[in-house]
């Protein structure tokens, strides 16, 4: 699988700030969804021309991300501009963070909330600048920076990977744009608990045992290596750790008859031909007999946003 780049961190320096009550998990109802392009310029301080896309001849690059988004001060300008703006503001009594949130939140401020720079990190790595498609993901990215970060934080971004930006878009930062059509920001106890459980009226004790499982295999998925989102086989299983809770019932009740996870494995589907289809391999072992057992689902990545093919079922070497 391809492997990202690591870029030298530059001196951005990030802010803080989050204007959302409650989380918004992928399995919650109700979830937006931006599709229209964005026309004319680009929002968060990047030149005109910068969305992704490139050449009309050329594939797009889809990117189904989980990581977290940060917002940084691309120039010593905005940086003052935002003091400015924040002494305007009744910050009393606030937190720092508290504060930067008010500001950027407020209407006649969003005109620095454009000027921003969004970050996404994956692994502590900065892999990705973010620019919505459509005016309204300025409020995505807004939701998806906190005025308490936690190490559980959980950003998850949808979207088509364009050019290398360019030393001035974002304080000499060189990592690939992204051109975002969704967002979900929450973390990952609000994705675990919002996953349902694969039996009603679970005792108590078994719940708790499955939420846990959830998470293990959660945090298995995203800690892959050099998972940024960009390839077919990441894409197709960073989809299915964020939309198909039926893995995480398989993994419960693995885990109830001694199994363990021994590894997930992504493969070009036989399937695959107009469309690209990826099937993704759990298998797991008897902690007793170590004997295989292994269950796979199929995953169209043909479009920038991934489908089921096939449910989960018992997988056979051919």
């Amino acid at each position: 699988m391809e492997r990202k780049e690591a870029m030298e961190p530059p001196a951005n320096r990030p802010v803080m700030a989050n204007n959302v009550a409650a989380a918004q998990t992928p399995f919650a109802n109700g979830s937006r969804t931006m599709i229209t392009p964005q026309v004319g310029g680009a929002g968060c301080g990047c030149p005109a021309g910068a969305e992704a896309g490139g050449d009309a001849a050329t594939p797009a690059a889809y990117v189904f991300a989980i990581g977290r988004i940060e917002a940084r001060f691309p120039s010593l300008g905005v940086e003052k501009e935002f003091v400015q703006a924040t002494g305007r503001a009744d910050t009393n009594g606030l937190t720092d963070q508290q504060a930067l949130a008010k500001v950027l939140s407020q209407p006649e401020n969003r005109y620095l909330a454009r000027q921003v720079c969004w970050v996404m990190t994956i692994e502590g790595l900065e892999t990705y600048i973010l620019i919505p498609r459509d005016p309204d993901g300025l409020d995505l990215l807004l939701a998806s920076v906190r005025d308490n970060p936690r190490r559980l934080d959980v950003d998850v971004v949808i979207g088509v990977r364009g050019p290398i930006a360019t030393a001035e878009m974002c304080n000499g930062l060189l990592v690939p744009i992204v051109a975002f059509d969704q967002i979900y920001s929450f973390d990952r106890d609000a994705l675990v608990n919002a996953i349902p459980a694969p039996r009603a009226k679970m005792a108590a004790k078994d719940e708790k045992q499955f939420r846990t499982a959830a998470g293990d295999l959660f945090d298995r998925i995203t800690q892959l290596t050099d998972n940024a989102g960009a390839t077919d086989e990441h894409r197709a299983l960073n989809y299915l750790a964020v939309r198909y809770p039926l893995i995480y019932g398989r993994a419960t009740e693995q885990y109830e008859r001694n199994f363990g996870l021994d590894g997930v494995e992504t493969r070009s589907s036989r399937l695959s031909g107009v469309r690209n289809v990826v099937d993704v391999i759990f298998s797991f072992v008897d902690r007793n007999t170590t004997a295989i057992e292994k269950y796979f689902v199929r995953v169209d990545v043909t479009e920038e946003f991934p489908f089921l093919v096939s449910p989960l079922q018992p997988f056979y070497e051919r």
